[in-house]
């Protein structure tokens, strides 16, 4: 459509208007409606260039909602994945949280109660928090921690050195006091609490140890000396001299096997000499009977407290605190914090939450952290075991002592050759024993005893040869003279020699043993020298025979009514050899009389 401007028509319109008014009427209204319809087309273009500024519009809103709600989107899923983070370290944390905390009924024990049996699991407990704060030295909780828990360890330490030293205040005032009792009841249930003081306070356990230590010395000392001088008393009164085999042959009564006297060379036999019974100034007993009580009674009290040194005073091994997995245990390393495993020490500077600017933290005291990681190591297990034996030998050095002069006066001037015999076959048994109970110093010192009394032994077997050699030869007061040798005699050593085989065997186990079967075999060379030197003296060879015979006959009876005459070896063995002589013998007697 023209633009034709609207004021020129309505002109041109106005000056024809009474000369055509009828003839243009109609293209008036047309043009009206024309101007109606230009203006409402003018009014929709305002329009659509009016909406297509806001579409403009609208468009950029929309593209910058979209950034934020894109935005929105990425802030979300970091939220959310710190959230699982959180969630994943929320029970460790937790558990974290509960054992680096001191309860307050804890603290309260340690601080205002006094030793007993509470103090055990409540120990135990507080060594494992103990153990935590030094585990967990990086987390600042722990080190603000340390010094509440180096206090609590400083007063545990104090309440149970008093403990532990007045659990020894009976041991010291009386002497009726059943220490393995009190051991085992008493100090052994509340090791723990020593273990704690081993671990954590060193210096304490030290102290208690040593007085420990020199408190049981005295009581053993005490007792032994009372107890070994009791027995000195009864070895007094019955003195059994060392006399050789022909010491009074035919004049004196000749000793005989006592089973009784051998069944001292056991363990397991007659009770032990009591103390009380050295009071009794009648009362007498057979050196080896004081000898063997000495023995056991040592062996008993020596292991007894061994065991109880090493049980006691024994370093306890650290158990691997448990390694920290999913489930939340304490000792997770990677679980401090959701930022890289563990917590950053500058996100929390002190002050910072106040608006203050950072302050350094301030610097500790040495605390049980420092203790703990100071202490020192461990010892090896050779190391620990040679000190547990020295301490052992602190407390029974005195004991030992008294032992090794009683046996060493009971041996010196020597016994006869078979009490010696029997207690060297008691000092074996109760080795034996000793090496069953798992006592080594002990055992170290019987088997040194046992060494000391073979060579006496062997000195004592070689009197009797020498003076049985000597008796054979006729030699008396240093002069040799034929014929002085009586059946009597002669048959009163058979007697005697008869009673130290049988003691012998009965005393011996093995079937070979030099020390014993070699003094015995030249004992009886020169008895089967004596009785043949003797019978010569007789000039009727059937009166020899017959002499031979008898004396033979003697030493084949005494052998068999020995308490082992055909279970040992030796024993059927020397049987074999009389009875080879006995029937030689008769065979002369028999030859002798057939030529006649």
């Amino acid at each position: 459509m023209p633009n034709i401007d609207q004021s020129d028509v309505s002109d041109n319109l106005g000056a024809s208007g009474s000369g055509a008014g009828r003839t243009e009427q109609p293209s008036q209204l047309r043009a009206r409606d024309f101007v109606e319809l230009h203006d409402q087309v003018q009014t929709s273009v305002n329009l659509l260039d009016s909406l297509e500024n806001f579409l403009s519009t609208f468009q950029k809103d929309l593209s910058a909602v979209s950034g934020q709600i894109a935005n929105l989107q990425d802030r979300s899923k970091d939220i959310d994945n710190r959230l699982k983070s959180r969630r994943r370290i929320e029970k460790p944390l937790s558990n974290l949280l509960v054992d680096l905390c001191i309860p307050p009924a804890l603290a309260t024990l340690i601080l205002d109660t006094r030793v007993d049996d509470n103090w055990i699991p409540a120990i135990t407990e507080f060594e494992r928090r103990l153990d935590t704060l030094k585990v967990r030295v990086r987390v600042k909780a722990a080190r603000d921690l340390s010094e509440v828990a180096e206090g609590l360890r400083i007063v545990a330490a104090t309440k149970l050195r008093t403990f532990f030293l007045a659990l020894l205040e009976p041991v010291k005032s009386s002497m009726t006091t059943n220490l393995q009792v009190i051991q085992s009841t008493v100090w052994m249930k509340y090791r723990p609490l020593y273990i704690f003081l081993q671990r954590h306070a060193s210096n304490v356990a030290h102290e208690i140890q040593r007085a420990y230590a020199a408190t049981v010395r005295t009581y053993y000392e005490t007792g032994f000396r009372r107890y070994l001088r009791g027995l000195g008393w009864i070895k007094a009164r019955t003195v059994e001299k060392a006399e050789n085999i022909t010491s009074g042959a035919g004049e004196s009564p000749d000793p005989e096997v006592d089973p009784v006297r051998l069944s001292y060379a056991r363990v397991d036999g007659p009770g032990v000499v009591m103390a009380y019974m050295g009071d009794d100034k009648n009362h007498k007993e057979p050196l080896e009977a004081l000898v063997r009580s000495a023995l056991l009674v040592l062996m008993d009290n020596a292991t007894a407290e061994y065991s109880f040194i090493s049980a006691f005073f024994a370093h306890e091994p650290r158990t691997n605190m448990p390694s920290k997995d999913s489930n939340g245990s304490v000792m997770s390393p990677p679980l401090l914090s959701p930022t890289n495993g563990e917590f950053e020490e500058t996100r929390s500077n002190p002050g910072s939450d106040f608006g203050g600017e950072s302050v350094a933290p301030r610097r500790r005291l040495t605390s049980i952290t420092s203790v703990m990681s100071t202490g020192a190591q461990e010892p090896s297990a050779k190391e620990e075991q040679a000190a547990l034996n020295a301490l052992w030998k602190q407390v029974m050095d005195p004991v030992l002592d008294y032992c090794q002069t009683f046996i060493q006066n009971a041996i010196d001037p020597p016994p006869p050759v078979v009490p010696l015999l029997t207690i060297i076959r008691l000092t074996e048994d109760v080795v034996a024993e000793v090496q069953r109970r798992n006592c080594g110093p002990l055992e170290t010192y019987i088997f040194t005893l046992r060494l000391k009394m073979w060579p006496v032994f062997q000195k004592l077997m070689g009197e009797h040869i020498d003076a049985l050699k000597k008796f054979a030869e006729g030699a008396t007061s240093g002069y040799f003279r034929r014929g002085t040798t009586t059946d009597a005699a002669v048959s009163s050593i058979c007697r005697r020699y008869v009673g130290v085989f049988n003691s012998f065997v009965a005393l011996t186990d093995q079937a070979e043993e030099t020390m014993i079967f070699s003094n015995l075999l030249r004992l009886r060379q020169e008895l089967s020298k004596l009785i043949v030197t003797h019978t010569d003296k007789l000039t009727d060879p059937v009166a020899k025979a017959r002499a031979l015979s008898k004396f033979y006959e003697q030493l084949l009876q005494g052998i068999s009514n020995g308490p082992r005459p055909t279970s040992h070896p030796k024993a059927q063995s020397e049987l074999a050899y009389w009875r080879e002589r006995d029937e030689e013998a008769r065979r002369r007697i028999a030859s002798t009389h057939g030529r006649r």
